[in-house]
């Protein structure tokens, strides 16, 4: 059993977030997504904030700790507090990130079929399926289980993230 329209409306405005298409139609379809994966309506609200967050602060990790900056993002301020500020800039217009299960996401946008799912641990970013379909299959059948969808198409590029990939490659 999946969420009702009037449910999956008002998850979006609640977080501020528009589910892709196929995404829309897997969730009237299951209920959690995957096993131990995430409930929109019976986890709490300051969960779901926490996951909402979870890219930003992990890459806020990484500038911190692991010296991360890209050069893309400008010249790396002096201060931690402007070194996070800007980063917040830089995070705010990349591409939203729709939660799924555990550090695994979904591009809010472009908003139409066939985004990859990101796996996304600090600045370690991955594809973790080529679309909702594959990080399905992957999810229920384990990472090193074959592609449920043609091993010859790439992932759909996204903006910031894609570039996250790349640079981890």
């Amino acid at each position: 059993m999946g969420y009702s329209q009037a449910e999956l409306e008002d998850i979006q405005d609640r977080w501020r977030l528009r589910f892709p298409p196929d995404l829309v139609e897997l969730m009237r379809n299951r209920r959690p997504l995957v096993r131990g994966g995430l409930d929109w309506l019976k986890t709490s609200s300051a969960d779901i904030q926490r996951i909402l967050e979870w890219p930003f602060e992990g890459l806020w990790f990484d500038v911190r700790e692991a010296d991360l900056w890209w050069s893309e993002w400008g010249e790396k301020p002096t201060s931690l507090f402007d070194q996070g500020k800007r980063l917040g800039q830089v995070v705010a217009q990349a591409p939203k990130l729709i939660p799924l299960n555990g550090h695994r996401y979904l591009p809010e946008t472009p908003n139409e079929r066939g985004n990859p799912v990101f796996s996304v641990y600090q600045s370690d970013v991955i594809y973790y399926g080529v679309d909702l379909a594959d990080w399905i299959v992957r999810e229920e059948r384990g990472w090193q289980t074959e592609r449920a969808v043609d091993p010859a198409r790439p992932p759909k590029e996204i903006p910031f993230w894609s570039e996250m990939v790349r640079r981890n490659g």
